[in-house]
């Protein structure tokens, strides 16, 4: 599945909310156009080589007034959601910290469905090498630390992590944090260019078979296994199309829990087939890595903590006004696992 809780910095997000509110003048671009078919297209952007949730719920014939409309491919979950404000696409994701920072800065979203998250066999690990002597939080101090975007989930990640071990803030600001493509994390780390490294899906699955590597923390460490990106729509786009939204929600979370409750072999069969079908020459090696679709909660719905602990070191960090209700960040009200259509822990039927 994508992977990318990135959150947006905050010069970004104040330019995205008035560039926002300036098309929101012009054209709300609110209202859903009806094809012949009898179902409305939802616009959204993929992510190259991997099977997004969605995309899922259409090939297991999961929608009934719902139609897919692929825009193309998006570079990162901040770019994901500023599309959605600005009406782009009608739907993305990203991390949670990042959708509550856009909504703060005065874009009109709102959370509809957990999409992305870390449990027992997914997760996101930070490594350094066997023998460093880098194995606490307090060893990192000083250190060099190679994560895949500065502002994003895993800055928020080691931050709260190191403030949770027990570090001061002045000795967090003395954590180097540098950016490095995950792609090429492993070898930066293995030739002494960083002294800890931020390994997730196959890139630490092929560099832990490699050995030499400790594991210092997961993220999995910081709550527990957490579901980290939600996908958004905007505000007046839910006010004029709540049906479309409500089959879109459904279709999604039956799809996710489908994963949950399906053989990995079966899964991995299924998101191949779905590449190969879309014929644009991507590679299928990723998605035969996929091990878990990661997101605990069946069908993806989404638990206030999800969101309360990155608001909450967002508020420490002087980068969210106090008093926010996470409540308002999100929805339950149309995922089917949540409003009493299905029970909670029932089957992508609802069995």
């Amino acid at each position: 599945m994508t992977n990318r809780p990135h959150v947006a910095t905050s010069a970004v997000v104040a330019v995205l909310a008035a560039l926002t509110m300036l098309l929101a003048s012009c054209s709300s671009g609110a209202d859903a156009e009806v094809g012949q078919d009898g179902k409305v297209s939802v616009r959204y952007q993929g992510s190259a080589s991997q099977v997004q949730w969605q995309e899922l719920a259409e090939s297991l014939g999961y929608f009934k007034k719902v139609k897919l409309e692929w825009v193309g491919d998006t570079t990162s979950g901040p770019q994901d959601i500023q599309a959605v404000a600005t009406g782009a696409v009608d739907t993305g994701g990203a991390f949670n910290g990042s959708v509550a920072k856009l909504q703060q800065a005065g874009s009109k979203v709102t959370g509809v469905i957990s999409v992305n998250g870390s449990d027992d066999q997914t997760f996101q690990g930070y490594y350094s090498l066997e023998g460093s002597g880098i194995e606490t939080a307090q060893d990192l101090v000083g250190k060099t630390v190679g994560i895949n975007t500065l502002g994003a989930y895993h800055e928020y990640a080691i931050k709260q992590w190191l403030h949770d071990q027990g570090l001061s803030d002045d000795d967090i600001k003395k954590v180097v944090l540098t950016v490095v493509p995950p792609i090429n994390t492993e070898v930066a780390l293995r030739q002494g260019q960083l002294q800890v490294g931020n390994l997730g899906t196959i890139f630490k699955d092929v560099a832990l078979e490699k050995g030499g590597l400790h594991e210092i923390f997961r993220d999995t460490d910081l709550i527990g296994n957490l579901s980290i990106a939600t996908q958004v729509f905007r505000d007046d786009y839910i006010k004029e199309n709540p049906e479309v939204v409500k089959d879109y929600v459904q279709g999604v979370s039956r799809a996710i829990r489908w994963a949950q409750v399906h053989p990995r072999e079966e899964v991995v069969n299924k998101f191949v087939e779905i590449i190969d079908a879309r014929g644009r020459n991507e590679n299928t090696n990723f998605v035969k890595k996929w091990k878990s679709p990661g997101i605990p909660v069946p069908g993806g719905v989404i638990k206030p903590e999800e969101f309360t602990v990155w608001v909450d070191e967002a508020v420490r960090l002087g980068e969210l006004p106090a008093g926010i209700k996470v409540e308002d960040l999100y929805t339950n009200e149309f995922n089917p696992y949540a409003n009493g259509t299905y029970p909670p822990d029932s089957n992508e039927d609802g069995v």
